[in-house]
């Protein structure tokens, strides 16, 4: 049977820019068909094309030549080919290749006896002026020359298997491991895989041929199953058991908010509201005090209720996008086998949950006593998506400018705008349409005619220190959680920790709606109704500090260089950010408002 390996886009931890198979002047296969990819893999820059490397099964090889390249350090496109194959060796681009849906991976022992499966290999590497070996070029003491380059010309892979007994079937593959090894080929045309490493210095000059080959061979394993073929992959990134420190960390803080919230409602709630009671029965005509003295100003429409609205129904898309793509995740539909399903998923959500968005939108608009309905349809279609597209058309346009294989290609754009214009905007209006249809909602107390003055605040009760204040115990909840998601979009480590995920999500949302309600209380005694803004704010300041840490991240973690990478590192960080704001904004905002209309609604008032 044959043995198809395919190759998928170059990417490296130092540039963001990964760049396809046949940038390179490696290899190409004569003609192949391509797998076609979904919409969350071409968003993600995967582009998988078919190798020249053709395996059958159980038939051996050793040091099988593929093919030879040749270049003349004085001819122009020669000489470019060569730099852009030193600059990547330079920058550790790593080549990913994939066997039956697995990636072929490269197995080393790192610090502590642990051994770290690498789902890529790189392509060579770097030694520098003063003998310093970069990158993979520890690996052999062979690589010794100064200010040279050794690539990776030669691949030793193994791939295991195990027989099946029922069935015509044969045997599956459930494992695909290399090592890359370099040789100066002394035979070309017959190679036979000895020799000093093949060294590319960086003042060389003449003619350079370098000869691509493989070795092949196959062992049987009866102990891994099929299904579980991906584990050994998963095993060798550490990091597991931080996380249930992390995850104890955050239950902690839930406790401890919860429990002062317990305490507000229970204790000084229940005085109070007893208090008044008892007040209107007996005939004393006491001063009102408290946050009961506000009950005539309380639901007064906020200023600019317009784009609070507007960002409730973004909020309230994005909130339920992010619960059902993480519950389908935990099931494991998700998996890092079905490559790119994740996004995929949560693109198609996006746009099917347009009819909510208008409905939470047009239905606050309206309470808010706002007339304008056509305007606040379109700014919720097109306001924070069109934010979101614009930062990414431009960051896609660099991408483009740079040759790399992650700017999305022309056909996809116009068919994500398809999405957007022709099914999430008509499905907006639909929502829209019976938010504005169904009477305003019904508030437990009347407006006073005449604004009621608010009283001198003191420090903690100023609207900027409790916004600021807001933020940080829901951050605290998922800063470890971040850490991973950043790993493994920016240092291409898988991320296979959903349940850990969706349980920290869970965690953030109770979190959020915890803290804005306890500092709405506050503000409420201090005779403060302006709650609106407020409590959106307060929590939506959680993606304030996700952006201080995202800077963080990218001095102290990463070691990309150059403009472009820069400029998208923090141009999807953008995205990221505001989606987070929204997010994390509207549950504060619903928090308490349901905060505000339970309390409100058990005070009698004259």
């Amino acid at each position: 049977a044959e043995i198809e390996l395919f190759v998928n886009r170059l990417d490296s931890v130092e540039s963001v820019l990964p760049y396809e198979y046949t940038a390179f002047d490696f290899c190409q296969a004569s003609e192949g068909k391509r797998p076609s990819e979904n919409l969350g893999q071409v968003l993600f820059g995967e582009r998988i094309e078919p190798s020249p490397y053709k395996f059958t099964f159980k038939k051996e090889e050793t040091c099988k030549l593929v093919c030879t390249k040749t270049y003349h350090t004085e001819k122009a496109e020669d000489k470019q080919k060569l730099e852009f194959l030193k600059k990547s060796m330079l920058l550790n681009y790593q080549h990913h290749w994939i066997v039956d849906n697995m990636p072929v991976t490269w197995c080393y022992d790192v610090e502590d006896g642990q051994r770290f499966c690498n789902p890529g290999f790189p392509i060579g590497c770097y030694i520098t002026d003063k003998g310093h070996a970069k990158d993979a070029c520890v690996i052999n003491s062979e690589f010794h020359e100064r200010d040279t380059f050794y690539i990776f010309n030669h691949v030793d892979i193994k791939i295991y298997y195990h027989v099946v007994e029922t069935g015509s079937m044969g045997a599956r593959l459930v494992a695909a491991k290399l090592e890359p090894k370099s040789f100066k080929h002394t035979h070309i045309d017959k190679p036979d895989c000895s020799g000093p490493p093949m060294d590319i210095s960086n003042k060389a000059s003449g003619e350079i041929k370098v000869a691509y080959t493989y070795s092949i061979s196959f062992e049987e394993e009866k102990n891994i199953r099929w299904a579980s073929r991906w584990d050994y992959i998963l095993e060798s990134m550490p990091h597991t058991h931080i996380q249930w420190f992390s995850i104890m960390n955050s239950l902690v803080i839930v406790l401890f908010l919860s429990g002062m919230v317990a305490m507000i409602m229970l204790r000084t709630l229940h005085k109070d509201i007893a208090r008044y009671n008892q007040m209107d029965s007996t005939e004393d005509a006491q001063e009102e005090f408290g946050w009961k003295l506000v009950h005539g100003d309380i639901f007064r429409p906020p200023r600019k209720g317009m784009l609070l609205s507007v960002f409730l129904g973004s909020g309230t898309q994005i909130l339920i996008m992010t619960f059902v793509t993480l519950f389908f995740a935990c099931l494991g539909f998700l998996s890092p086998a079905n490559r790119g399903a994740l996004m995929t998923c949560a693109v198609v959500l996006w746009v099917l949950l347009g009819t909510p968005a208008g409905y939470v939108a047009a239905r606050f608009y309206k309470s808010f006593g706002g007339e304008k309905w056509k305007t606040n349809v379109l700014l919720t279609s097109f306001l924070c998506p069109g934010i979101v597209f614009a930062d990414f058309f431009i960051m896609n346009l660099i991408l483009w400018g740079e040759g790399s294989s992650a700017a999305i290609p022309f056909g996809t754009l116009v068919a994500i705008l398809a999405l957007w214009f022709c099914i999430s905007v008509p499905l907006t209006f639909i929502g829209a349409y019976f938010g504005f249809k169904k009477n305003a909602i019904e508030h437990p107390v009347r407006t006073n005619q005449i604004p009621r003055q608010i009283p001198e605040q003191s420090f903690y009760t100023k609207p900027l220190p409790g916004i600021i204040m807001g933020g940080i115990l829901p951050f605290g909840c998922i800063f470890i959680q971040l850490f991973f998601i950043l790993n493994s979009i920016w240092s291409h480590q898988m991320y296979y920790m959903f349940g850990f995920l969706f349980l920290v999500f869970i965690i953030l949302v109770i979190t959020c709606s915890e803290a804005t309600i306890l500092l709405c209380y506050f503000h409420l005694c201090a005779e403060d109704y302006h709650w609106q803004w407020r409590s959106f704010l307060t929590s939506g300041f959680t993606a304030v500090y996700f952006f201080i840490y995202a800077v963080h991240y990218f001095f102290s973690k990463l070691q990309i260089t150059g403009t472009a990478s820069t400029i998208l590192y923090f141009g999807y960080t953008m995205i990221m950010v505001l989606i987070f704001f929204l997010f994390t904004g509207t549950i504060g905002f619903f928090a308490c408002f349901w905060f505000v209309t339970k309390i409100y609604s058990v005070v009698k008032v004259d």
